[in-house]
């Protein structure tokens, strides 16, 4: 997140979107969620628990894994498998449940690891529609792309 005021209107807009949904950002969650938005690039969940502890020193793996896992279940973070990692969702408290209904593609950076989202419909479109032809339901789909960033192209 670019900005200390960026993150707080992030922070508010999910305890909002939280509240909605009958759901509770407890001071823990939006921590994490704090530590989530705030990192340069995904990060995982043992980074998060090491910068957990600097103010929650008996913080253990289960409290962050418990925190992500309520995080992802509202859409407010993306799992990129890729990297087993977690990055904020440019979408979250824009109205979406908890299914990240949005279409969701990540372009990784091979070089820097600078992970970013997009929402392309149509590539949501083209991957429903191939897997219609194989006869295929769809319950989720996260598109993960591996390449070169703008900043690293340049250098």
């Amino acid at each position: 997140m670019s900005d200390a005021a960026s993150r707080e209107r992030a922070l508010q807009e999910a305890e909002k979107a939280c509240l909605r949904r009958g759901a509770q950002l407890t001071p823990l969650r939006r921590q994490v969620l704090a530590l989530v938005l705030d990192a340069e690039a995904p990060v995982g969940a043992y980074a998060l628990l090491d910068r957990l502890k600097a103010s929650r020193p008996g913080a253990a793996p289960p409290t962050v894994y418990r925190a992500l896992d309520f995080l992802l279940e509202h859409g407010l973070i993306h799992k990129v498998e890729r990297l087993n990692a977690y990055i904020g969702c440019a979408d979250a408290g824009h109205g979406h449940g908890h299914e990240h209904d949005h279409p969701h593609q990540f372009l990784i950076c091979r070089r820097c690891g600078a992970t970013a989202e997009i929402a392309d419909h149509a590539v949501a479109h083209a991957i429903e529609a191939a897997a219609r032809r194989a006869g295929f339901a769809i319950a989720e789909a996260t598109v993960e792309i591996e390449g070169t960033c703008a900043r690293c192209a340049a250098a």
